[in-house]
């Protein structure tokens, strides 16, 4: 990817650079389609899109990756609370919440970054079960990423270890310090919601304008339900990325799925290589 490998890269500079990539591949690239069943067919699968077109192939790699589906989770009140309800997914400015009390519920990257920018247009709270576990992203002047990459652990399976552990805030030092003000403010996790109000674990009732979920996501899967690839919980039954349960099937995008980078443009590539390859196999069988 061009530009300062020293920095995150823009939205549309993502954009142009899969524009870019995909100009040179020799494909039928089909944009727009959403496709709403995969079924076997034979030794191979016929997929039918929104439209009613039908596509028939040997092989079939999802790559909707793990980050699709908006989770919201159950919390005692949300469905009654007759405030406003928004998943970080539809967030996209603070502007919209000025002079509102907003609490944003869960302690990753994107609770902290979010309840941080919103303290300038409202008055917000970060409510978290765990209190939040910063980590350096720059240590010795290099990007936690660049990190792992020279050490070998981004090509590593943590997905154990990572799972143990308590979820990973990287901070330059701005979040700590916003937090450290006391705006916006880290409290313990509320036990319930009432009507337009919400109880803090200590007892506390206040009236709550907003309650926007940074509650993370699940796969979108929904595609494959009739192939038997998806256990009792919706999720893909599979190792490395190849289906155990569904010979032709692959994945590409999830997270953890064969390294600690495999949800990442960083290591989607290492990961579809090695699912393609099984997946010919399969079929020059």
């Amino acid at each position: 990817m061009p530009g300062d490998p020293d920095r995150y890269p823009h939205r549309d500079e993502v954009v142009a650079y899969l524009r870019e990539y995909a100009s040179h591949l020799d494909a039928d690239l089909r944009c727009g389609q959403l496709v709403e069943r995969t079924e076997r067919d034979g030794d191979g699968f016929v997929l039918t899109t929104a439209d009613g077109s039908q596509v028939r192939t040997p092989a079939v790699v999802s790559a909707t990756g793990g980050f699709t589906r908006p989770h919201r989770p159950t919390l005692p009140g949300l469905a009654d609370f007759t405030g406003t309800v928004l998943h970080a997914a539809g967030y996209r400015s603070p502007e919209p919440f000025a002079g509102q009390r907003v609490v944003v519920v869960g302690g990753g990257n994107s609770g902290v970054q979010i309840a941080t920018e919103l303290a300038d247009m409202a008055r917000g709270s970060l409510a978290t079960r765990t209190p939040v576990a910063w980590a350096n992203q720059r240590p010795l002047g290099r990007d936690v990423h660049w990190w792992f990459v020279r050490s070998g652990l981004d090509a590593a399976p943590l997905r154990r270890i990572w799972e143990r552990g308590p979820v990973l805030v990287n901070d330059d030092g701005r979040y700590r310090a916003a937090f450290a003000s006391g705006n916006p403010d880290q409290r313990e996790m509320f036990t319930r919601l009432e009507g337009e109000k919400v109880v803090w674990a200590d007892g506390t009732v206040e009236k709550m304008d907003t309650v926007l979920l940074a509650t993370g996501y699940r796969p979108t899967l929904d595609h494959l339900a009739a192939t038997g690839a998806l256990d009792s919980h919706g999720s893909p039954l599979h190792r490395g990325g190849v289906s155990t349960t569904a010979p032709g099937l692959g994945y590409v995008g999830l997270e953890f799925q064969r390294s600690f980078s495999s949800a990442t443009l960083r290591g989607v590539g290492r990961d579809a290589r090695h699912v393609v390859q099984r997946l010919l196999a399969h079929v020059r069988r």
